[in-house]
């Protein structure tokens, strides 16, 4: 263990002090929607180092992360809305809610022998969840799904919530004859032409292929990340083999650039 020299006080002080009168001019002028880009930021650089198990900058980025919450805390404080205390202390107390198979008696400190199933643990949180947003006031299963959320990761979550209420394909089949179904609209909306009709119908393509993802358990957004970093490493190397021949894209056919791009899959499979 590292030798520590500043605790999570120290950081709260310090935001004091950035926000303070004699603090920092930047710090100073922000706002509640002035910094959400840079949270939004910070939260991708921790993915982006998680993804590359880059260990060794986790740590830093985690920290800039932190920082982010401590700065809409110290706001909060500001406009007298609660501080930095105050989250940690609901956090703390909605977690022990959500895991009474390790807090039976919703202590913190007690102990328990019961060790219950995933799958049991995962259905009895969804039930707390349920039963959590049933105490405040809502008119739909839809509500309280952040419209920020990346398109993929929003999808997976309406679908989840209709799912939970058995608004669901019984099996995976369904599904796949869904996809079929909107390639086929697709493809009658680009003979059509209509640009408005073509948008609506690639977006329920997607939709239904997140749904697809949804049933095999796997989680869109990860999976399209992968098929981005597969695109990339596999385009540098036709890069490479453009740059060390002809020097220049346009002096290659495509036919010919393919067979880059399948040297490509096949150096990987090696």
């Amino acid at each position: 263990m590292a030798n520590i020299k500043y605790t999570l006080d120290d950081l709260i002080y310090l935001m004091s002090r950035l926000r303070g009168p004699d603090g920092c001019p930047w710090d100073q002028q922000q706002t509640f929607s002035s910094i959400v880009p840079h949270t939004l930021e910070e939260v991708y650089e921790v993915i982006d180092t998680l993804e590359r198990q880059d260990w060794a900058h986790l740590q830093d980025e985690l920290g800039d992360l932190l920082f982010q919450v401590v700065f809409y805390a110290r706001l909060a404080e500001e406009d007298d809305l609660f501080n930095f205390h105050q989250i940690i202390d609901q956090l703390v107390t909605k977690l022990i809610r959500r895991h009474p198979h390790v807090f039976p008696n919703g202590q913190l400190h007690e102990s328990t022998a019961v060790t219950p199933e995933v799958a049991q643990v995962n259905q009895q949180w969804e039930v707390i969840k349920q039963q959590e947003r049933g105490e405040r006031e809502r008119h739909s299963a839809m509500d309280e799904i952040p419209m920020a959320l990346p398109a993929l990761n929003r999808a997976a979550k309406l679908q989840k919530r209709a799912a939970n209420l058995g608004f669901d394909w019984p099996d995976i089949s369904g599904v796949l004859d869904k996809i079929e179904e909107e390639i086929a609209e697709l493809r009658e909306a680009i003979a059509s032409g209509q640009q408005h009709a073509i948008l609506d119908e690639a977006g329920d393509l997607l939709f239904a292929q997140v749904n697809l993802c949804r049933h095999l358990k796997i989680d869109p957004e990860q999976a399209l990340r992968g098929t981005n970093r597969k695109f990339e490493r596999r385009f540098r190397q036709v890069e490479q083999q453009v740059f060390a021949g002809r020097g220049r894209f346009d002096e290659y056919s495509l036919e010919e650039l393919d067979q880059f791009w399948e040297l490509a899959k096949k150096g990987e499979v090696q």
